[in-house]
């Protein structure tokens, strides 16, 4: 063999080499890519556990709050907590008449005029409240009171305000999740925000006109009450200190008590807003329009 030929072939060899290294590499290199995605694969199905499991915690505390303490979810009322708040006897009601409403708010219901607000074919009362707000606490426990006159409100779940607002910690109930059937009116509840500030139901277009429209100091504020456009409510109509320290049980057996102050701070305000509803009825159900506490309310609506 000559030097020629032995050189042709250490060169085919050392290609050949060359290539079978490059393969190597090529191979090598595709399996840490393989592996490095796999790697990364099991990253992201720690991560997607792990918030996972962090939205579940949250959700079944009631987005940022205990249960207990009035997050989303809330706390569904006992049957006998919830009896009480939707059997106030009507003598309790009128015994009780304006109640301590005149003497903490001294025009609690605003006049306006508008075209007749109705959802369903009957007229509206439109809610915008926020969980964590103080006085739409106080004012709940009322709206449930007179909305009981009308029909029936259920599945109703217990609360707190905010823990670091005024009158912190106030007991309450939530319109969000709740139903109310009606041949009278429809109630239309939104909830804004959790009791941490978290959005929670978004107001319509229609509905923000309406409450910036009918906001007195021209600022949004909570509770805004809008009774078929006859009337509005834009705070609160006692005051919510009352409710201090107490449970959701223990207020709703104070509602059946006409001298405690949550009856004459509570239906003292549920009579002015049945006085109020009553004007977008038409004045019916005739008993519960004709009845004393409520004309007794009604005189004053302005």
């Amino acid at each position: 063999m000559g030097k020629a030929e032995r050189n042709r072939q250490q060169s085919a060899r050392e290609r050949i080499a060359a290539q079978q290294a490059a393969a190597r590499r090529a191979e090598n290199r595709r399996r840490f890519l393989i592996a490095g995605g796999a790697a990364v694969a099991v990253i992201v199905i720690v991560v997607v556990i792990i918030v996972v499991s962090l939205v579940n915690k949250n959700s079944s505390s009631g987005s940022g709050g205990s249960t207990a303490s009035g997050g989303v979810n809330g706390e569904l009322l006992p049957a006998a907590v919830a009896k009480n708040v939707n059997s106030v006897p009507a003598s309790a009601l009128d015994t009780v008449g304006t109640g301590s409403v005149l003497s903490f708010n001294s025009k609690p219901l605003t006049p306006i005029t508008g075209a007749q607000l109705t959802a369903s074919g009957k007229p509206e009362m439109l809610y915008i409240g926020a969980e964590f707000c103080p006085y739409c606490a106080a004012m709940r426990w009322s709206m449930a009171v007179a909305l009981d006159r009308f029909g029936t409100l259920s599945a109703l779940h217990g609360i707190h305000s905010s823990s670091t607002d005024t009158d912190p910690n106030t007991p309450t109930l939530t319109f969000y999740k709740s139903t109310y059937t009606s041949k009278y009116l429809t109630f239309t509840p939104v909830e804004n925000e959790t009791r941490t500030h978290a959005p929670l139901q978004n107001t319509t277009s229609a509905q923000m006109a309406i409450w910036k429209k009918n906001e007195p100091t021209g600022q949004l504020g909570y509770p805004f009450i809008d009774f078929g456009n006859k009337f509005t409510i834009t705070g609160p109509l006692f005051d919510p200190a009352v409710l201090a320290g107490k449970s959701w049980a223990q207020v709703a057996a104070a509602l059946h008590d006409p001298s405690s102050p949550i009856a004459q701070g509570a239906l003292g305000t549920a009579n002015f807003i049945t006085a109020a509803i009553c004007k977008m009825t038409n004045d019916q159900p005739s008993n519960v329009c004709s009845a004393k506490g409520v004309t007794a309310a009604a005189a004053h609506l302005g």
